[in-house]
C-alpha cells in the first residue's frame, strides 16, 4: 500500500495533453486535420506545455491559423490551418502576365507582412516596402530604414513572402 501512495504523484499530468488540445482545435473550427478550415498538421509533439487547470480557449483564426491558450498560465500557441489556395499562378509561361504587371499592390513605405514558411508552419514580420510591387514581383523590404533589406515576393496588398522558403 505504501508503494501507490508514492507512485500516485509520478502519475499526475506533467504536461499538457497534445491530443486532448487536437481535438479541441478540430472540434472549436467544425473541420479536422487535414480538411479546409482545420488544422494543417498535428500540434508539434515536441511541444511541453504545463496542463491548463481549465479547458483551454480556441481563438478565432487569424492569418491562416488558430491560437489555442490558457489564460491561466499564460501560453498560447498558433495551429496553422489548411486553407483553400487562390486558383492561378502569378506565372504564365515563364513571364508575368501583363495584368499582374501592371498593377501594384504593394507601394513604397507601405507596412507589409514578411512570411517565411510552409504548409506544416510560418512565421511573419512586418516589415515596410522600399519599392512598388506587383502580385509575383520580387521586392525588398526592411524592418526599419537603417536595416539590410530583404527580397521578398509580392503576394497579395500587405503580405510578401521570402522566395523558396
Amino acid at each position: 500500500m505504501a508503494l501507490a501512495s508514492i507512485h500516485a504523484p509520478a502519475k499526475a499530468q506533467i504536461f499538457e495533453n497534445l491530443d486532448r488540445l487536437d481535438s479541441l482545435v478540430a472540434a472549436s473550427l467544425g473541420a479536422n486535420l487535414g480538411q479546409p478550415g482545420g488544422p494543417l498538421a498535428p500540434i508539434d509533439r515536441r511541444l511541453k506545455l504545463a496542463p491548463c487547470p481549465q479547458t483551454p480557449t480556441v481563438e478565432t483564426p487569424q492569418m491562416n491559423a488558430a491560437t489555442v491558450a490558457c489564460p491561466s498560465l499564460g501560453w498560447r500557441i498558433r495551429v496553422p490551418l489548411l486553407v483553400n489556395r487562390q486558383v492561378g499562378n502569378p506565372q504564365q509561361n515563364g513571364r508575368f502576365s501583363e495584368a499582374t504587371s501592371s498593377a501594384p499592390v504593394v507601394k513604397k513605405g507601405d507596412p507589409v507582412q514578411l512570411v517565411a514558411g510552409n504548409e506544416s508552419f510560418s512565421i511573419s514580420r512586418m516589415m515596410i516596402a522600399d519599392e512598388d510591387g506587383a502580385p509575383g514581383a520580387l521586392i525588398r523590404v526592411r524592418e526599419e530604414p537603417r536595416a539590410t533589406p530583404v527580397m521578398a515576393r509580392v503576394e497579395r496588398t500587405g503580405v510578401v513572402r521570402i522566395p523558396g522558403i
